[in-house]
């Protein structure tokens, strides 16, 4: 089961592994680091290994079945 989340950027960009981090979805930067690292995550489709690619309003990120939708 997909679970789809908007998140609102309060300033942009945003490293990638701190929207992990913020969202829960890795208890710590480390832990977000290493989930990026893995080449678990997709930024817009596309795996994603740069910790700190920068998101921007737009961004769309998957890991598994949880989908950031993020917005400014």
């Amino acid at each position: 089961m997909t679970q789809t989340t908007t998140v609102v950027l309060s300033k942009s960009p945003v490293e990638l592994f701190k929207i992990l981090k913020f969202e829960g979805i890795a208890a710590s930067g480390a832990e977000a680091k290493h989930i990026i690292e893995q080449g678990l995550v997709s930024v817009n489709g596309e795996t994603e290994t740069r910790k700190r690619r920068k998101i921007v309003g737009g961004d769309i990120i998957q890991l598994d079945d949880i989908i950031l939708t993020i917005t400014e």
